[in-house]
Parts: structure tokens; sequence; C-alpha cells
């Protein structure tokens, strides 16, 4: 080809490039104003947020049962809300914008509408009904043996419920009970401000008559006698501290049992975890929510646990939740023990001023055979100590003793820790009401109600917020 011509296509095609560049700045001109415009909204529309939730509380002084507290109030500190800016959209045209059509009307799909929940469940208290508790832990050790548990003795209970002088229960209270000038345990308040001390299940606590019990969080601090008596007593603490302002921290950590048992059910409980965490992200009081994971197998399997830490990526939460798989185990007893043991210790619980929440879901009971292994029992009283409920979820099993076995320790756990004791219920065991249910548990029939897996796990978790304000 000729040099002049080439040197012309040249030219032409610079001319083109050059007319393209002019039109795309003109373009980004155009939108820069509603960008900035879009961003200021957002701005007021956080202080606005901010300011509502900047409410006084109410403030008082001591009273536990007549007793002087020393105690200061000192101001909570007040979380803000963040919210990010939302982007702005494009001019139509480079040089001469049109306006823009409004977008058209799209259907949100509630969260608790967007995954399968097929699976149901009930559940029971069993602090609120502790004479049942009682007769249910004397048939078990008649009939199958506490040389089967790691037994703890609870037939002796003190209710520790700690408010402020406006009545609202107090979250993160340190308790110290002592006997003698010895610790027998700490115990530390949930949203619901109430402990349970079980003195018999502490030896240190054998032959002392009467305990000082120390309450106490940051300057504040009031401490009175617990004379030792009866089967259950409560006794009732007014702290001179302010309530809790929001928003709500709230950490909820999922301990899943991944063994080959649970392969039936496992990616329906994915489901309902995957429907739980996406409505707790979307509840109207915005807690300020982690999620966290511990799955566990057995000793000779492809693991033995796995931890994933806490986060406030919610998505990040359930693709690490979408990657779990039910394989191996082998025997029935699974490493239930050491899996506790990394659910309490090696994730970042925040604790102070935190509802803090652990739901284990399983079908087996812990091996209690393995040497130098950890014990459930000792980390169901860690957990206390730290202000951690624990909701035992349990699945099916099919095999009588271990049923037992399993059941008593899930629920000794929910007891110890001030947690509920929630089971999977089944069509193929209808209750004569017609709703599902277990004949393989030892919960009376009528004394709870069948709901949604996913449904019940969200309202236990908003009864516990809904405490921190009196209800």
């Amino acid at each position: 080809m000729n040099r002049s011509y080439s040197r012309t296509y040249i030219l032409i095609a610079l001319a083109f490039l050059a007319l393209a560049l002019a039109a795309c700045a003109a373009k980004e001109t155009a939108a820069e104003p509603e960008l900035e415009e879009a961003a200021v909204g957002d701005v007021a529309d956080g202080l606005a947020a901010q300011s509502a939730n900047l409410a006084p509380q109410p403030a008082g002084g001591p009273a536990y049962e007549g007793g002087e507290v020393d105690a200061g109030l000192a101001a909570a500190p007040v979380e803000a809300e963040e919210r990010a800016a939302a982007p702005a959209a494009g001019a139509d045209e480079a040089l001469a914008p049109a306006a823009i059509p409004p977008m058209p009307t799209q259907v949100v799909e509630m969260p608790d509408t967007q995954f399968q929940a097929d699976l149901t469940a009930g559940e029971i208290n069993d602090n609120e009904q502790f004479e049942e508790y009682l007769q249910y832990r004397t048939d078990y050790g008649r009939f199958v043996g506490m040389n089967t548990v790691h037994d703890r003795d609870v037939s002796e209970r003190y209710i520790i419920s700690v408010r402020t002088r406006g009545g609202l229960p107090v979250l993160g209270a340190e308790v110290l009970v002592y006997g003698g000038q010895n610790l027998v345990t700490t115990l530390r308040t949930p949203a619901t401000g109430t402990v349970y001390f079980f003195p018999r299940a502490f030896p240190v606590a054998d032959g002392v008559n009467r305990f000082s019990v120390s309450v106490s969080k940051g300057g504040a601090v009031a401490e009175f006698e617990l004379p030792r008596g009866g089967q259950s007593s409560a006794f009732d603490v007014t702290l001179n501290v302010p309530a809790s302002q929001p928003p709500v921290k709230l950490d909820v950590l999922f301990l899943i049992d991944t063994t080959g048992s649970m392969a039936d059910e496992i990616d329906q409980l994915k489901n309902n975890i995957l429907s739980i965490s996406a409505q707790i992200e979307a509840l109207p009081t915005r807690p300020d929510v982690r999620f966290g994971m511990v799955t566990y197998r057995d000793i000779g399997d492809m693991y033995v646990t796995q931890t994933f830490d806490f986060t406030g990526d919610v998505q990040r939460f359930q693709r690490d939740l979408q990657n779990v798989q039910a394989a191996g185990g082998g025997d029935t007893p699974e490493s239930l023990n050491e899996a506790l043991h990394r659910a309490v210790w090696d994730v970042s619980w925040r604790v102070d001023d935190t509802v803090s929440l652990m739901f284990l879901v399983a079908d087996a009971p812990p091996h209690l055979d393995y040497a130098q292994d950890f014990d459930y029992a000792q980390e169901m009283v860690n957990a206390a100590a730290l202000g951690i409920k624990v909701f035992p979820i349990s699945s099916e099993l099919g095999e009588s003793f271990y049923q037992s076995q399993a059941e008593y320790i899930f629920r000794q756990i929910a007891l110890f820790t001030g947690g509920n004791f929630i089971f999977l219920t089944y069509e193929s065991q209808p209750q004569s009401s017609g709703e599902p249910g277990r004949d393989d548990l030892s919960v009376q029939e009528g004394s709870y109600t069948v709901e949604d897996l996913d449904a019940l796990v969200v309202r236990l978790i908003q009864e516990e917020l809904a405490a921190l304000g009196g209800q």
C-alpha cells in the first residue's frame, strides 16, 4: 500500500479515537453531581439513625434485698451504625442527557422465604421446668446409670438475677461465688441478667454453709451473703450501672457434627442455618451481629475439628457453611469433647457487653473413652463463666442407648449454661395431636410445640435481645 494512503488512514483513526474519548469525558462529568447528591443524602440519613439511638437510659443507685452497693455510675459507650453511600446512576447521553425513567418496582423476597426450611423442631427450658428435670435426672441414673456420663450434681440450685436501678437486666456482669477463702465458680450474666449456681456441682463447695457473692461490672460492685438451704432459691441484685445501649453486640456460633450419620439432614440444616443468618441480619433492631462456626468429626477422620472464627460478613459465613459436607465417623460417639473446647476457647468471643449464643447441632454423644481428652462437663462450666448460652439441637440417632446418653448430655449442657434443649421432630413420629414428634426422647408430649427450625431459633435469639429491654 502507498505510504501516503497509510498515513491518511492513521490520521482518520486517531480523529475517531479523539472524538470517542471526548464523549466519555462529557458523560462522566454529567454523572458527578448525582453522585455527590446521593452521598450527602445517605450521610444525613446516617446521622438521623445515630440520633435515634441516643435516647437517655435509666440510671440509679443500689439495692439488693435491702443491702448497700459500693458502685458508681459510668456512661456507656454508644456505637454508631455505619451506612455506605449509594452509587449514583450515570447520564443516558453525553451531551444532552434525557430524564431517566423510574426503575420498575422490584418485589423483594423476605429472608425467611429465600431458603427451603423443611425441618421442624420442639424445645424445652429445663430451668423453667426444674422439678420435672430433676425427676428426669433421677430416672436416667436409675435406668441408664450416671457412670455413662460425666455428671455434675445440679439438684441444689440458686438463681441470681442482676438488674439496673430501672429494673432492666444487666448484661455481662461478673458473678464470683466464694466458699470461705476459696473461689467456687465464676459466672457471667447473659441478656436476661440471670445466672444459675449449682453448688453440689463443685467439690470445693462441700461442707460450706454460706457463700459470699460479689457482683461487678465496670466500677460498680455489689456483695451479699448467700445462705445455703433449700432446693432452689432466688436472689435479686441491683447494680448501679446504665442499661445496655443499641446496637447490641451479638455473637452466634454454630457447632456442627459433620460425620456421616448427619448426611441425610446436613443439607437441610445448612438451608435452615442460611435462613437463620439472613433473618438475624435483617432484624429491625439491627444488632451488631457476627457469625462463627466449628465443625467436627472424630479421631481418624479427615479432620477432628475445623474452626471458622467470627465474622460480621454474613455472606462470607454463608459461603463457608455451603462448603460443609458430612462424611466419616465410623462408630457412634464423636469428638464432641474437643469440639466444645474449640468452640469455647479457639474463637474470638467478645464477651464484654455481648449476647453470646452457641447452637450445637448433633446426633451423637461425645467419646468418653479417649485418653487425655477434653471434658464437656468442664467446658460447660467454662461457657457459663464467659456468659455463653448453649442451645443443643438434637437430631434423631436411632440407637436407643446412645440416644439416651446424647439427650442427657445435651440437656445437661443446656441447663448449666441457661440455654434450651432443641430437638428435631419427624412426621414419622406423630403426636396424638397430629404434629410431628419424637418417641426416642424423654420429653413429655404436650410439653412443647412444633415450629420450623429456623423460625424457632430466630425466635429464641429475638427473645434474648428483647430481654435487655425488659420484655
